[in-house]
């Protein structure tokens, strides 16, 4: 019997203020309080809460059999604790179904593993699965990196970690002819690999409200003849959880499609699988070797870091947080490096992408700022900011 394996990512940043240098001290100096909160509260009634009812639903009215995974990330989870605690509630509440399995990221969303040392990658991942295991009470076993960046480095880290699986996605170019419909294993360690089917995940998670796409309307019993048509033991399904209400608002019928999907697809013989009960189902059919200076993503056209560091000013903007790494962590003041985490998120980086066409509006999307450039000013005048300040400490405390 072939499965399906669900992932959605769920996560939102705190976004940064329109920076001019003020009163305010510490993290609120850097961060826009009152967007973020409005934002959370507006994706919370939109997409987590109803989201979240449904799948809880689809647990009980399939007596189990539905299944999925998902991964909150450190930033969300902060927001959950300071303005909705009902949504966290309701993920504990998909916690306790055991249905819906919990990964493992980074705590902060960020680009961490692309320094070349990783033990900020090593320690972000490490606050992760400390907060989970606190908030939600559970220990991930399958870790998705930040954006599903993924090369054969990160998956040592992962699983010199402890981990059994990593997820990311399923290009062609690492792909050799293969199908990304199987399980892997990753060159270099014994850690399995889920590749996401990006074209199903994107049929539901990009084209199913455009209209211009020639299969509009998108219905759960045309999408699962083509699970169905699958030749793989395994059907990876990732995409963000704000598909859900935000992406694709509630009156394109997102979530009617949501609910009579299980049924579909188990009355075509398939079944629901988590990501730990995939590879305890199949045996990994070969090896997948993405080098370091390879490293894929799930992101834009390319699938690779460009969506982050792809113009100059991205990668200046990148620098100057690798190089504050030493002074910041030198300061053993938890604000400060609070702060310093939070500016590696990498919605940040993203803002400044200045890839266009389809991939535009992508990129601005929830961004407070007009244009990539505004973006990149905003975060380096903050930056320079932040870099004064470590300094000032530095020079009292040294």
């Amino acid at each position: 019997m072939n499965s399906i394996c669900p992932f959605f990512e769920v996560h939102q940043p705190y976004r940064l203020r329109w920076f001019w240098p003020d009163q305010k001290q510490g993290f609120d100096r850097y961060f826009d309080k009152a967007v973020n909160k409005e934002i959370f509260h507006k994706v919370a009634d939109k997409c987590y809460l109803p989201a979240n009812r449904t799948l809880l639903e689809l647990t009980d009215s399939t007596d189990g059999n539905f299944k999925a995974s998902m991964s909150v990330t450190g930033t969300l989870l902060e927001q959950c604790q300071e303005w909705g605690e009902d949504v966290l509630d309701s993920f504990r509440d998909l916690a306790k179904t055991g249905c819906v399995e919990f990964l493992d990221e980074t705590c902060y969303h960020s680009l961490a593993s692309l320094f070349e040392s990783k033990e900020e990658f090593v320690d972000e991942v490490k606050e992760h699965r400390e907060l989970i295991s606190e908030l939600l009470g559970v220990t991930p076993r399958v870790f998705r990196n930040t954006e599903m960046l993924y090369n054969n480095s990160i998956a040592y880290f992962a699983k010199e970690m402890g981990y059994d699986a990593i997820l990311t996605e399923g290009i062609e170019r690492i792909m050799d002819g293969r199908s990304p419909d199987h399980v892997y294993k990753a060159k270099g360690s014994d850690i399995a690999i889920l590749l996401r089917n990006y074209k199903l995940s994107d049929d539901i998670g990009y084209r199913f409200s455009s209209r211009w796409w020639e299969e509009y309307p998108l219905t759960a019993s045309k999408w699962a003849d083509w699970a169905s048509r699958n030749m793989g033991e395994t059907l990876n399904i990732f995409m963000d959880y704000e598909t859900f209400g935000e992406h694709q608002w509630k009156d394109t019928g997102i979530f009617d499609f949501l609910r009579a999907l299980p049924g579909e697809v188990m009355d075509r013989g398939m079944r629901f699988l988590t990501p730990s009960q995939t590879i305890e189902a199949y045996r990994p059919a070969g090896e997948i070797d993405v080098g370091d200076f390879s490293t894929i993503s799930w992101a834009d056209i390319e699938r690779d870091t460009s969506a982050w560091l792809g113009n100059d000013m991205q990668r200046r903007c990148f620098e100057e947080m690798k190089i504050l790494e030493k002074y910041v962590k030198r300061t053993k003041d938890a604000e400060l490096l609070r702060i310093w985490k939070h500016l590696l998120t990498s919605d940040h980086y993203y803002y400044m992408s200045t890839k266009w066409l389809g991939d535009g509006d992508v990129h601005s999307y929830f961004s407070i700022h007009s244009s990539p450039y505004d973006a990149a000013v905003n975060f380096m005048a903050a930056v320079m900011d932040f870099k004064a300040h470590v300094f000032r400490i530095l020079a009292k405390t040294e």
